[in-house]
């Protein structure tokens, strides 16, 4: 298909672009930025006055739900939400059932989302057999089958020699592991510690969950070499860390949820399990250096954290309710809230959806995907066209996720996105 997009505000973080400009793709990359060749003669020509014409978005933490939660969402449902928010690359993690081990598991899972021709598909492998942290699996073989790394899900690692091993072994390859950053026996709790926690008996997991964990984590790192991304960091303490290991020039990356970003354990109310998410949101102080680390660049990416949850599951108790929400159709619009904020401008509310996110994942993208998170002449045509000034209403029956739980419900939020391109194809709207 040939696409001309007329008249937009095109914005590319990566090369600090920022005009109005036509974008023509053909071929399923991107033709020309600006001057349109004369002999080019689109099949399809859209109106982008008034809108932005942006990167694509990369979502590091989506959860597919498939195979193994088909309740709780389905491959359709779940891609269909990523082209509506704008994301044309995401990350899924392990934890299916059965757990993405196995390489024929990981090529079916990349077979079935291609067939979609909606969002690119980068699963990451488990890091060890069934989570359980004793045994490693075949990385190299995962690798082959498309894994872009190696990841324990929520589930910690709580033999430290076993993680030792792992990180060697993927350090030897250069494989990337991701880790959630939370000490097995302080993370058994429901909510963040402290005085909300504590007057409505809710089991609290303190910020020493996550910055022991982080300790073990950097200290292996320093002896193995490899190559870790941190998964939703969650509080000031975790933020001050990851400042000083990357100070110290560990190879590290890390990210935080919407969800971190603009909500406080003050949200939860009287037992909302909206609110019943996984890592917990914490207090104020927390937020705002969540906010100041996204800005700066500490954290190298926001994520929607996307699990959609069954009503069923979110009709229970808070403490027995499954943590998780739907948030990937929500992930454009609070970057771009944070953004208006916090001061920080579009352009770094955007580069913190695609280039650096992007950056993140590196060689994995592979040769095609090399350009992913940015608009390059000749690069590959994943784009995403929305309109800034179109506030729009979080409705959960609104959404295309099969997931309808979110704690963010009722709010006006800016940036309706309009069209959404994968490799030159016009996957939303179809």
């Amino acid at each position: 298909m040939k696409l001309l997009i007329k008249g937009g505000r095109v914005i590319d973080p990566a090369s600090q672009r920022d005009e109005i400009a036509d974008v023509a793709v053909a071929a399923g990359r991107i033709l020309a930025i600006g001057k349109i060749p004369a002999d080019f003669s689109p099949s399809r020509t859209i109106d982008a006055a008034g809108c932005i014409v942006a990167p694509g978005l990369v979502d590091l933490a989506v959860r597919l739900r498939e195979p193994g939660h088909e309740h709780e969402g389905m491959l359709e449902s779940e891609m269909a939400a990523a082209v509506a928010g704008g994301v044309t690359s995401l990350v899924c993690p392990p934890d299916t059932e059965p757990v993405l081990e196995e390489p024929g598991l990981v090529e079916m899972l990349k077979s079935r989302a291609e067939k979609l021709h909606q969002a690119r598909v980068f699963p990451l492998g488990a890091l060890t057999r069934d989570l359980k942290g004793e045994v490693l699996t075949e990385m190299v073989e995962l690798t082959e089958a498309g894994c872009v790394g190696f990841s324990q899900a929520d589930v910690p690692v709580q033999n430290t020699q076993v993680m030792r091993r792992a990180m060697q072994y993927a350090s030897t390859f250069n494989y990337a592991v991701w880790l959630r950053a939370q000490e097995y026996y302080l993370g058994q709790g429901v909510a963040a510690s402290g005085a909300l926690a504590t007057r409505l008996g809710l089991s609290g997991i303190s910020t020493s969950a996550e910055t022991i964990a982080m300790q073990v984590i950097f200290e292996l790192m320093r002896g193995t070499g490899a190559r870790v991304h941190l998964c939703r960091i969650s509080s000031a303490a975790g933020v001050a860390l990851v400042r000083q290991a990357k100070a110290e020039g560990l190879a590290l990356t890390c990210d935080v949820s919407i969800n971190s970003l603009h909500l406080t354990e003050n949200d939860i109310g009287y037992f909302d399990s909206r609110l019943r998410l996984n890592p917990p949101v914490r207090q104020q102080a927390d937020r705002e250096a969540l906010r100041q680390a996204l800005a700066d660049g500490t954290i190298d990416a926001l994520v929607s954290d996307h699990t959609p949850v069954d009503e069923d599951a979110k009709a229970l108790p808070f403490a027995e309710s499954e943590p998780g929400a739907t948030g990937v159709e929500l992930l454009l619009s609070l970057a771009l809230k944070w953004g208006a904020d916090s001061g920080v401008g579009l352009t770094r509310a955007l580069a913190v959806l695609t280039s650096d996110p992007a950056r993140v994942l590196g060689a994995s993208l592979g040769t095609l995907q090399a350009s992913a998170g940015q608009l390059v002449v000749g690069g590959v045509a994943d784009l995403c066209v929305f309109d800034p000034k179109s506030d729009w209403v979080v409705q959960p029956g609104a959404l295309q996720s099969q997931g309808k739980h979110t704690p963010f419900e009722g709010y006006e939020l800016p940036g309706r996105v309009r069209y959404t391109v994968v490799g030159g194809h016009l996957a939303y709207p179809a």
